[in-house]
């Protein structure tokens, strides 16, 4: 099948509901507004939701993330169904050639707790990914009490303590306070920071569509905290968070993440994912988290309490269309993410 509209693709998703939000028309109308190209292509039981980013000099880059839709891994081994992703390649192929890409990069929605990266024929192990590959991802299932049952006894006591300390969490629309906490946490903990109109246009295109809430702590009307929590189907992420440096010990953050669990689990999803902790294995996450802060090591140290599990996502598969340019595109990704 050719590309597909937009409400194709929601049909086509209704059949998948364990896709990834970063494949819904949602995410790809937030991306386009922000310079990508948006092309979705169905192929029998697999689909793609692909952005196109120009590189310069008339190249660009294809991404796939968190797709495509449909495919699945068991004990590290791709469960494939030949004709029908090979007729999906064909028509990526396709149109990687006419917006002249120099890679397709996918980033599968798989975990794989086996250590084995099965990779599809035509593709290599990439040494660049987009999105962070470790995560924590909470259960939602059973009771309020069972969750917090699983939560570490210092997590379920900082929760309280904010509770009593008179903080309170509320729904907001206040764009402009969200991304000035932003700014505070940025300098504070040394990472990038999107303009507000990033923020705004994220909320702008999933609140309306109920997949989408912004939270704030305060404490006697002033916010400490704040963070945006997406959901789709029986998933939910944490995808951006921030905090001022006001009123600490009255532990807003925790109140509020447990506020985000809260309104994902009365959306009906199952897991809250919260999206990036350093790329260790369990055993050197915990024995070293005390003495590390660089990069995700602080925000391990926080999300470690509320009870998720660790997983690894596998390395992205790349596609080259070009190879003396994906080897100066290779060198640019390596600098940029260092």
């Amino acid at each position: 099948m050719p590309l597909v509209t937009a409400i194709e693709w929601d049909n086509y998703l209704n059949n998948y509901p364990g896709a990834h939000l970063l494949q819904t028309t949602a995410w790809g109308e937030f991306k386009a507004s922000f310079g990508w190209q948006v092309f979705r292509v169905i192929s029998d039981q697999y689909g793609a939701q692909i952005l196109v980013r120009s590189l310069g000099l008339g190249f660009s880059l294809a991404y796939l993330p968190k797709g495509p839709v449909g495919l699945k891994a068991h004990d590290g081994f791709l469960q494939i169904n030949n004709q029908a992703w090979e007729g999906l390649i064909t028509e990526l192929d396709i149109l990687c050639k006419q917006n002249r890409a120099v890679l397709l990069k996918v980033e599968p929605d798989i975990f794989d707790q086996s250590d084995q990266h099965a990779v599809p024929s035509g593709f290599i192990l990439s040494r660049h990914n987009i999105q962070p590959l470790r995560t924590l991802i909470v259960s939602l299932e059973g009771s309020e009490e069972e969750i917090l049952s699983r939560m570490k006894q210092k997590t379920r006591y900082n929760i309280r303590l904010s509770l009593k300390k008179g903080v309170i969490v509320r729904s907001s629309a206040d764009l402009n306070l969200f991304h000035s906490l932003m700014e505070v946490t940025g300098q504070r903990d040394e990472f990038g920071v999107h303009s507000r109109d990033y923020y705004q246009h994220a909320y702008e295109i999933f609140y309306p569509r109920g997949k989408c809430e912004l939270f704030v702590a305060e404490y006697q009307h002033r916010p400490l905290a704040a963070l945006m929590v997406f959901a789709h189907d029986q998933r939910a992420w944490y995808f951006y968070g921030a905090s001022s440096d006001e009123h600490r010990d009255r532990m807003p953050n925790y109140l509020l993440q447990w506020e985000a669990m809260r309104w994902a689990r009365d959306q009906g999803c199952l897991t809250y994912d919260l999206w990036g902790v350093p790329d260790f294995d369990l055993d050197t996450l915990e024995s070293d988290f005390l003495q590390r802060s660089e990069g995700l090591w602080g925000v391990y140290r926080f999300k470690r309490g509320f009870g998720g599990r660790l997983y690894r996502a596998v390395n992205s598969w790349d596609r080259i269309y070009q190879p003396i340019i994906y080897k100066l595109y290779l060198w640019w990704a390596t600098r940029k993410t260092n």
